[in-house]
């Protein structure tokens, strides 16, 4: 049987990412399934990623892989340093405008500014 660790590097070969190692890594150790549900994707996604056939966005899989694993923060303009998957949530609620409190009008401004909001939806 043959490792997320072997698939990855023979995809990807000598220029794999430091972030497709550790995501093969972490499959090895526990299952596809359970990396999957921690960043939030799917496990067709992740098998995608490791054989080197997703389509998507490779920045937002890696963002994802970092901020699990290798506590990768980002520097969100009115939160400070926040969590990938806290970001992600505050991306997807930014897509519609609601008044319901202040903190989420400021977080939808701010969103809406940052470089890391994308219009796409998120996979």
């Amino acid at each position: 049987m043959t490792s997320q660790i072997e698939i990855a590097r023979a995809a990807w070969g000598p220029e794999i990412p430091d972030w497709v190692v550790t995501l093969a890594q972490e499959c090895a150790q526990a299952s596809q399934n359970k990396v999957a549900t921690k960043l939030g994707y799917s496990a067709a996604l992740v098998s995608q990623v490791l054989r080197r056939k997703y389509p998507g966005d490779l920045r937002a899989v890696e963002t994802a892989v970092r901020g699990a694993y290798e506590d990768f923060v980002i520097a969100c303009p009115a939160l400070g340093p926040i969590a990938p998957k806290l970001c992600q949530e505050w991306r997807g609620k930014a897509r519609k405008f609601s008044a319901e409190n202040s903190q989420r009008v400021r977080m939808f401004r701010a969103c809406n500014a940052c470089p890391h909001f994308r219009k796409e939806p998120q996979i």
